[in-house]
């Protein structure tokens, strides 16, 4: 099997190492010193579930280069999708499946304005994991999981192909027969997480041992919920409870990504995340005021240190 990863970051780095590890045909496009660390010296991943180096490994800046791949793992942020989805396209044949691993609820939809419909395939990954240094991903903790699917729900033999090297290299995989349901109850838990800490400026154990802030989340949490199911998602009764759950579950220290651009001064995953769900909302006629406001609260800082939306 021939896959391609658009985007070697914490995600496509870690399990792009873990598949080009056991044997399969790995490319990962990846630009400045990033991709040349890893035609340098290999892309090294340090984790509790073992420590891989993939050297020699291939990394290559112009998809033109590769050619027609059998899968794209696509790990790019939100506000790159559609310009990361233009340069997939020397990457697609007949039957290649973009399979979609990023945060919010309508990567799908964007790959396949771009890339056609028939390439567009739902996905999910858990994992805390970053680029630490050029050619080297730090893992923390041991989650590491991948859930994908067809966005119809119907058994295909190219996905039946990658769920197989994904079991052969040896990480938690799933094809799912709904994926639009495991995007939901994903975005269901990251958008409130990332809201939450990113305005508060706290880890979520200080979230939860608040009163005030506990209940901020958990209305965050509702708020998505219910713009999920207003949209169709089949998301199960008593999925906030199993959220709320989740987040106590969870080490006290862990914080959402997007808190850790804003402290940066970086970018923020914003408009995709608290931001879609206010947009919903007001789609299908969902009141949202605690999103609302922290959308609000969050919007200014959305483009960077220093510069305005």
């Amino acid at each position: 099997m021939k896959i391609a990863i658009m985007g070697p970051g914490g995600v496509g780095g870690y399990f792009g190492a873990r598949l080009a590890h056991s044997g399969a045909d790995v490319t990962f496009i990846a630009r400045g010193a990033h991709g040349a660390a890893i035609r340098e010296k290999g892309l090294r991943v340090y984790s509790p579930n073992g420590d891989v180096l993939v050297h020699p490994a291939k990394a290559i800046s112009d998809p033109a280069m590769i050619g027609k791949v059998d899968v794209v793992m696509f790990c790019v942020k939100l506000w790159d999708v559609e310009s990361a989805a233009e340069a997939c396209k020397p990457l697609i044949g007949t039957d290649t499946a973009v399979i979609c691993f990023q945060n919010g609820v309508d990567a799908e939809d964007r790959v396949a304005a771009v890339l056609g419909a028939d390439h567009a395939v739902g996905g999910v990954a858990a994992i805390a994991a970053l680029i630490e240094e050029p050619g080297v991903i730090r893992h923390t903790g041991t989650m590491a999981w991948l859930k994908y699917g067809e966005l119809d729900g119907r058994a295909s033999p190219r996905l039946e192909a990658f769920d197989a090297a994904c079991k052969k290299a040896g990480f938690e995989a799933t094809l799912s027969p709904d994926i639009t349901v495991d995007i939901w109850r994903k975005f269901a838990f990251l958008a409130p997480m990332a809201g939450t800490t990113a305005t508060t400026r706290m880890p979520i154990g200080a979230i939860l041992a608040d009163a005030d802030t506990r209940r901020l989340f958990a209305d965050l949490i509702a708020e998505t919920v219910a713009v999920g199911r207003a949209k169709g998602a089949r998301l199960e009764e008593g999925i906030e409870d199993k959220q709320m759950a989740f987040a106590k579950s969870l080490p006290g220290e862990m914080k959402a990504s997007m808190l850790g651009d804003l402290e940066r001064g970086n970018r923020l995953e914003l408009e995709w995340l608290t931001g879609a769900v206010v947009r919903l909302g007001r789609e299908f006629g969902v009141p949202t005021p605690v999103s609302e406001t922290i959308y609000a609260a969050l919007k200014l800082h959305a483009e960077g240190r220093g510069q305005k939306p």
